[in-house]
């Protein structure tokens, strides 16, 4: 019976020492799928900053064109507008001159085409 309660105890022991290891390795595998996941997330993270960092440079880009496209147009606006004011007051004279001697300078004739009345 001592043979029968040796074995019983050694199953007992077997069984617990069993438990311990597969406890361990759910323990062991816990820590590797929360490393892996721990790296997972960091290498998102640095892949979502790389991509943040091309888009912010692209966007400069464009956005730094589109400046710079309307500055040129103001500075182009700008330059027609003193062309058009320093052209208006150099011919301003001129063509008051020529509007007047159209309007008061009125030199009666009869029509070619008029047939008096006889």
């Amino acid at each position: 019976m001592t043979s029968q309660s040796q074995g019983i105890q050694q199953l007992l022991q077997a069984e617990k020492r069993a438990k311990d290891k597969l406890e361990e390795a759910k323990k062991r595998k816990g820590k590797r799928l929360k490393q892996a996941k721990e790296e997972a997330t960091a290498e998102i993270d640095h892949y979502r900053l790389q991509r943040e960092k091309e888009f912010r440079n692209k966007e400069t880009n464009v956005m730094g064109s589109q400046g710079n496209l309307s500055s040129k147009i103001e500075e182009q606006t700008t330059e027609a507008i003193r062309n058009l004011t320093s052209s208006y007051h150099r011919n301003m004279e001129s063509m008051m001159k020529k509007l007047l001697s159209t309007i008061c300078d009125i030199s009666p004739e009869i029509h070619p085409n008029f047939r008096p009345a006889v």
